[in-house]
């Protein structure tokens, strides 16, 4: 009857014992399995170099090469590493089984055999090790599949780059003519915000790749976000905003970088805030960092969801959907970190949230107490 696992199931077996090598054998062959016995641990080396099998069966007390050596020579070839080891001998000493595991076995089987305990560890070993590569060969489609969707990411955003500028420059020049009403100046910062968002796609990517070079400078950033809340506030409705600084502040950093940090977080207090509430961007020193705070009024979110937003692609649901792109945040917190800075939010549902971060002073302030 054949109970293997798989009839292609190979399983090497050494042992110096000739009886024990015939034994294992017949065992094995009658559980339907490809048996291939060796006397040593050198021809077991080669053997299993030369043809990996699926599990290898091993005895401990052999001459010039012992199972032990036997069994890290094999967990040190990248080829042999993976392959499941158990051990067999009639040594019962818990150190000899402990030591058994210590160098890479997965199991212990004790002499003299017993065909039914033999069969059941040898199948146990097996299934496991083809669940493990069943994960293995899922995990390699996802990552394969999560590449052709940022290539295929980078590849949209990228194109949909140059229409979106060519739609910006001619609402400049209908607003030159004509000047900015309410509705053109809402469309053009609609218009700003999504080049802001392909911008930030492409970025990510670069980030991801270890490809995107910062240009650091001191800037004011009290300044630089009093512009960002002047650009953004078409999208604040009946909402209010409110900038709160202690004056001038110096950082130092891609202001570029930081400026769309500023727009994610401003653009999301914006979005979720209710009509007629209130958005605050707070900024101050702490040490030799700047501390900016952005909060708002708005629907809240969750705890257990804190983290998962700064994931790419990451979602909440809740009253709406939070965070349309799932890259915003991303992005932000992959050019707070390159700075050296850190990202976080504070929040409860249905009390608002405050968005967070940090980056570095400027020397000429980092120097002022």
């Amino acid at each position: 009857m054949n109970t293997s696992t798989s009839p292609q199931s190979n399983i090497l077996i050494v042992d110096d014992t000739p009886a024990n090598l015939q034994l294992l054998f017949k065992i094995l062959q009658d559980g339907g399995y490809c048996v291939r016995p060796v006397p040593n641990g050198a021809h077991a080396l080669r053997a299993a170099h030369n043809e990996p099998p699926d599990l290898i069966l091993l005895d401990i007390t052999m001459p010039v090469m012992d199972g032990y050596e036997t069994c890290r020579r094999l967990k040190a070839d990248p080829l042999t590493a993976d392959i499941p080891v158990l051990f067999i001998s009639a040594l019962n000493e818990v150190e000899d089984k402990v030591r058994a595991f210590e160098v890479g076995g997965v199991d212990y089987v004790s002499k003299p055999f017993q065909y039914a305990e033999v069969l059941a560890r040898v199948r146990t070993h097996l299934e496991l090790q083809q669940q493990k590569h069943r994960l293995q060969e899922s995990l390699a489609r996802e990552r394969s599949l999560e590449r052709l969707r940022d290539n295929l990411t980078h590849m949209i955003a990228h194109d949909m780059r140059s229409p979106l500028q060519a739609i910006r420059l001619l609402l400049d020049l209908i607003g030159n003519v004509q000047g900015f009403d309410t509705e053109l100046l809402a469309c053009k910062t609609s218009v700003n915000i999504l080049v802001d968002m392909v911008t930030q796609m492409l970025d990510v990517s670069k980030m991801e790749a270890g490809a995107l070079e910062l240009k650091p400078e001191p800037f004011d950033i009290a300044a630089l976000a009093t512009a960002v809340i002047s650009v953004l506030k078409p999208l604040a409705g009946t909402s209010t905003v409110r900038l709160e600084s202690d004056g001038a502040i110096s950082a130092s950093g891609d202001r570029e970088l930081i400026r769309r940090v500023l727009g994610n977080l401003l653009a999301n207090a914006f979005k979720f805030t209710s009509a007629k509430g209130q958005v605050i961007v707070k900024i101050y020193r702490t040490n030799d960092k700047v501390h900016v705070d952005v909060s708002d009024t708005g629907v809240g979110i969750p705890p257990e969801f804190h983290q998962k937003i700064f994931e790419k692609f990451g979602q909440v649901d809740g009253e709406k959907k939070r965070f349309g792109t799932g890259l915003g945040l991303t992005f932000a917190k992959m050019a707070i970190e390159a700075h050296g800075g850190q990202i976080g939010v504070i929040s409860e549902l249905g009390k608002g949230s405050t968005f967070w971060f940090t980056v570095p002073l400027a020397k000429s302030d980092a120097c002022v107490t």
